[in-house]
């Protein structure tokens, strides 16, 4: 690799590929990037241009010899690649936005990554991964897949599963945001801090936090419990958690598990904001406009910080490092979805999890944490059941596995309610589930 790393961001027309421009910039004395191939399908062509012209902008400011290239040809950017990152949505935000709304009709939340909006975008995402997955073997079979599709950890279950792509990493922005707010919670550095993360992406437990070796987690549970400590992000209402639950709890939850612990709380305000101010995907796209208004100044040729509205702090510093520690052996801890090894004992060793790893040239090499907390255990088993029998509805396109997915995931009431979202938002994405309406329309 002494030419310079040849990285492939699959997405490229993404409002967050400036904050990954952004992050190779500030890494290339250590990561020295010869080629970036920002690659989006005809759809999404204009984003592309502009956020592309704005990339490339970003690199001659910084005076670095990276060639930026755009184009909406998968395999010609995936030749010879080193790295290749996923940012995709199929369907776009007008998907995502049937998948917040038809669920609410039920009285059910309707979420990005979560109960049957989590379903189905995994429908829609998973072949598309494994159509990735097939060109990479072909073209560029010693690459990493880098994935931030949502939902990841579902997405890296089916390419470990279905795919013959050894070297994919899961990545989500969850785990570093908990460090760097409970830094900031405690009034230390960032560096100072460490929380033994694990679980399933959306559904990670901090188990322990230690600051400079010390543990401080009955320290940070009862901070969190305070109003003003509700750690969660852009996406999802900070709602206070009770005190007292999480110190029975013992670990630091994530802002999803919210859905999960109050669901009855996030229902109402998701009712009431589809009435008001619209779902999430309607006020991302309002955001998007903005910032693709922004974007298109000749004039920038910065990350502007209205970025940060859009929800994916750090994202760039989760993916970056991931990729520095892979290229240099750097061998530091970092949270990624990977296959999980025995690391936890209570998931079975072939399925996908979120844990802290120690990243190497090989990969990340998860760290052994035993079993699960018994009053954690059950919920991420029932959710890893979800993701395993939902990886399987998408590959099969089988009506009864899909139904089976959407029945046993905790957030659905009943098998019957599970049906009827369940033909309301097949036949709502039909254009982008062939798998499912081909048998049909022979």
């Amino acid at each position: 690799m002494s030419k310079g790393i040849k990285i492939v961001t699959i997405g490229g027309g993404s409002s967050y590929t400036p904050e990954l421009v952004e992050g190779f910039i500030k890494r290339y004395e250590e990561l020295p990037i010869r080629e970036l191939w920002l690659v989006d399908i005809p759809a999404g062509q204009e984003k592309l241009n502009i956020v592309g012209t704005l990339a490339k902008r970003m690199i001659e400011k910084a005076g670095l010899p990276i060639e930026v290239h755009l184009t909406l040809n998968r395999r010609e950017a995936l030749k010879d690649a080193d790295f290749v990152t996923t940012q995709f949505r199929v369907g776009l935000l007008d998907a995502r936005a049937k998948d917040e709304r038809i669920p609410l009709k039920y009285n059910v939340i309707g979420q990005e990554t979560n109960g049957p909006g989590g379903l189905f975008k995994g429908l829609r995402t998973i072949p598309v991964i494994l159509d990735i997955c097939k060109d990479m073997e072909e073209l560029c079979p010693d690459a990493w897949l880098v994935n931030f599709t949502n939902p990841a950890g579902m997405v890296t279950e089916a390419v470990l599963r279905y795919s013959n792509i050894k070297k994919v990493v899961g990545l989500c922005n969850v785990p570093i945001g908990i460090r760097m707010r409970v830094a900031k919670m405690l009034d230390v550095a960032p560096e100072q801090v460490h929380v033994d993360f694990a679980g399933l992406n959306h559904m990670v437990y901090g188990l322990d936090v230690r600051v400079d070796g010390k543990s401080v987690l009955d320290q940070v549970l009862v901070e969190m419990g305070k109003p003003e400590n509700a750690l969660t992000m852009k996406n999802i209402p900070g709602l206070t958690w009770e005190p007292e639950f999480l110190l029975g709890l013992g670990a630091i939850p994530c802002g999803y598990h919210r859905y999960y612990y109050k669901t009855q709380q996030m229902l109402e305000r998701e009712l009431e904001e589809a009435a008001t101010t619209g779902t999430r995907a309607e006020v991302v796209k309002r955001v998007e406009t903005e910032l693709f208004e922004l974007y298109k100044d000749p004039n920038l040729a910065i990350k502007p910080p209205q970025l940060e509205k859009r929800g994916g702090a750090y994202y760039s510093d989760a993916a970056c490092n991931l990729i520095n520690s892979i290229y240099n052996d750097k061998r530091d801890i970092q949270p990624v979805n990977t296959r999980n090894n025995g690391a936890i004992a209570s998931i079975p060793n072939d399925s996908a999890v979120e844990v802290n790893c120690v990243i190497t040239k090989e990969g990340p090499k998860p760290i052994a944490v035993g079993d699960l907390p018994v009053q954690v255990r059950g919920l991420v088993q029932q959710i890893k059941s979800f993701e395993r029998v939902a990886a399987e509805a998408a590959v099969t396109g089988d009506y009864n596995t899909a139904l089976l997915a959407m029945t046993i995931n905790p957030l659905v009431p009943s098998d019957k309610v599970a049906k009827q979202i369940l033909d309301e938002m097949l036949e709502a994405h039909k254009e982008h589930l062939p798998q499912f309406h081909q048998t049909v329309e022979v």
